[in-house]
């Protein structure tokens, strides 16, 4: 069963049935442009012009979220199905299918992961329809074009449904490769910051943007300045460079389509994946698990650890509730979460929450899902945020720092210089294309149509803050869990998730 819904509009961004598209938008496209760890306070004039002024012209979310957990492939997935991980099914950056590998997890960085799942998942990498396979449907088009990791690109077109995914190590479909290297030339190595391989994929869009058939739906993502802030810091030289360099490109992409007569025929949307904070941690999960001697070794499959999810052989629930047990007990873990013990909110487990708190609860969810606790510490540079992670910098948690993330909506179907006080998700990006476009959405799609953004829209839905808690008895004190959600309509936006120990 399909929703009906209307489009128009020029569009710059950051994040991804049968139909039949309305005459009165021919003609016009839509740019999807991601920056891979873009935080908001990096958007400033002399940090990133470009961007800048745009976000002064077109509508800016200050409250947009990115999806937990808060790492790439969840949220190119979430992006491109417009659902959650409870529907789409990448559960982290690393996923665990033990018909593929028994006693690790698999990259999903990694492209040829990603196939080795689908083969082994007779074709459901996805669990949900994504914004190409509904273009297709109707004939149309959407092309990615990426300096990130394969992976990443794959699962924004993981079919290459009626279009295709340019990136420096994965061409698809291959019949594209020479068409590529003859307009842009073979690719560039990559680099930190990765500033080649940024010029060329700005190349590759226009190129393919100035064709007779340029695609519906285009989306650049750029694999800066998470490259740089992972290796050097937040607020880094290096990591500054590279948020210099992607803005230039940016800027490259927006005159590229003026010079050619075509940015009036663009919209243009930009986003993130996810923001960053500074790491500080001294343990690992899989670490922990082996020196309290419930994991036998790295490559044991009693307990294999994929990202910062826990699968406990057999589900064997004395297990798991030891492993909880042991983890509330440590300064440096966070938030934890279980499968539903069928009672609101409440995991199996006493003092979790359940996965659908997080909107993670899918058949491949493992048995216990942790964060690392976080902080609002300062760094060097003068960015807020800190994890409990191991590294110099990265993200994947629940903190504010790691979860918000920035949204500009600029074009004929915006409003102009409008600052929404709504909030929104990645998963709202593609509901809101198809609505102006006046093509069905699958029922897969969660996300809402941020009608908020949309030109000659004056009436607002109401936004409702919700928490959820609770609590346990650990060794010389206690151990509280915060979930606190925003609420808008039936869609539930988690703000963060913090746990807070009380010792006596």
């Amino acid at each position: 069963m399909y929703r009906k819904t209307a489009f128009i509009a020029l569009i710059v961004l950051v994040l991804a049935g049968g139909a039949s598209a309305q005459p009165a938008n021919q003609g016009i496209r839509t740019l999807i442009v991601m920056f891979d760890g873009l935080r908001p306070d990096y958007i400033t004039p002399e940090t990133m012009p470009t961007l800048y002024s745009l976000k002064q012209r077109g509508s800016y979310v200050p409250a947009n979220h990115s999806v937990y957990p808060t790492v790439t492939r969840v949220n190119a997935s979430s992006y491109a199905t417009g659902s959650y991980p409870e529907t789409h099914g990448i559960l982290g950056n690393t996923v665990y299918f033990p018909d593929v590998d028994r006693v690790k997890g698999l990259n999903t960085g990694e492209a040829s992961d990603l196939m080795r799942i689908a083969k082994a998942t007779n074709d459901k990498l996805l669990t949900a329809v994504s914004l190409g396979e509904v273009l297709q449907s109707i004939g149309k088009s959407m092309m990615v074009f990426s300096s990130g990791s394969s992976g990443q690109a794959m699962l924004q077109n993981h079919k290459v449904s009626g279009g295709g995914v340019v990136h420096p190590q994965l061409i698809l479909p291959a019949s594209l490769e020479e068409e590529v290297h003859r307009a842009v030339g073979p690719p560039p190595p990559g680099g930190k910051p990765n500033k080649g391989q940024h010029e060329w994929v700005a190349r590759a869009f226009l190129h393919f943007a100035s064709s007779d058939n340029a695609p519906l739906i285009s989306a650049i993502w750029f694999s800066d300045p998470d490259g740089a802030a992972h290796t050097y810091g937040i607020g880094s030289p290096e990591a500054m460079e590279s948020i210099r360099i992607v803005d230039e490109q940016f800027g490259v992409v927006l005159k590229g389509l003026e010079e050619r007569g075509l940015l009036e025929k663009y919209n243009v949307i930009v986003s993130a994946d996810h923001g960053f904070a500074t790491q500080k941690g001294k343990m690992s999960i899989s670490k922990f698990l082996m020196e309290k001697g419930f994991k036998q070794s790295a490559d044991s499959d009693d307990v294999v650890v994929a990202g910062n999810a826990i699968y406990v052989k057999n589900s064997d629930a004395a297990v798991i509730r030891k492993i909880v047990a042991a983890l509330q007990e440590q300064p440096w873990v966070g938030a934890i979460f279980t499968k539903p013990s069928g009672k609101g909110y409440a995991g199996q487990v006493e003092g979790t929450l359940s996965f659908d708190a997080v909107h993670w609860n899918h058949e491949r969810s493992g048995d216990i899902l942790v964060d690392y606790n976080w902080d609002d510490e300062v760094n060097q540079f003068g960015y807020k945020g800190g994890s409990f992670a191991t590294g110099v910098a990265g993200h994947g948690g629940a903190s504010p720092h790691e979860i918000t993330i920035p949204l500009i909506a600029s074009g004929p179907s915006f409003k102009t210089s409008f600052e929404s006080p709504l909030p929104s998700s990645n998963i709202d990006m593609v509901p809101t294309i198809l609505h102006l476009y006046g093509i069905d959405r699958p029922t897969s799609m969660q996300g809402r149509v941020l009608l908020e953004l949309l030109a000659g829209t004056d009436k607002l839905p109401r936004a409702k803050k919700e928490t959820l808690k609770t609590s346990t008895k650990i060794a010389g004190g206690s151990y509280s869990l915060v979930v606190q959600r925003t609420k808008v309509g039936t869609q539930e936006y988690v703000d963060y998730a913090k746990a807070v120990r009380v010792t006596k």
